[in-house]
């Protein structure tokens, strides 16, 4: 159904016109894909690979044959698994954001405590007590 001759070239099939070289260059990876299967693809095909070197003193040739069963499937519908992992993951999300405020007013209540207890231990350091400021000049005599 497909050739790669120096050039890439479909061959006449019943998937002509579907096929997708998907192979390297060099010849290291010689897959093609079949695009907008149907019901009426399942089957079993043979893959023949045949790989011509050419090098000055002889020419080998790799060949390679492989059976491939494709089994169609209609359009599989979402299974119980990827919908309880999606709920999951929506419910994790929540949890882990709620977790996330609850700990920021956590921190930001510590973090303003330690900042009124500072403020007030520097105040009381400070702090003249008022009977101090009645008596902190010298009585003038006359």
């Amino acid at each position: 159904i497909y050739e790669y001759k120096n050039e890439k070239r479909e061959l006449e099939s019943r998937f002509r016109g579907r096929l997708q070289w998907n192979g390297s260059a060099d010849m290291q990876d010689v897959s093609i894909s079949v695009l907008n299967i149907s019901l009426n693809d399942s089957g079993t095909y043979t893959c023949n690979v045949t790989r011509e070197f050419n090098f000055e003193s002889h020419r080998p040739v790799f060949t390679r044959t492989t059976l491939i069963h494709l089994t169609v499937v209609e359009e599989a519908g979402e299974d119980v698994t990827s919908v309880v992992s999606e709920i999951m993951m929506y419910i994790l999300l929540v949890f882990l954001t709620l977790w996330l405020i609850i700990e920021m007013v956590y921190c930001y209540r510590k973090v303003a405590k330690a900042e009124e207890a500072a403020q007030e231990s520097v105040t009381d350091y400070l702090a003249i007590p008022s009977e101090n400021k009645e008596n902190c000049a010298v009585p003038v005599e006359e």
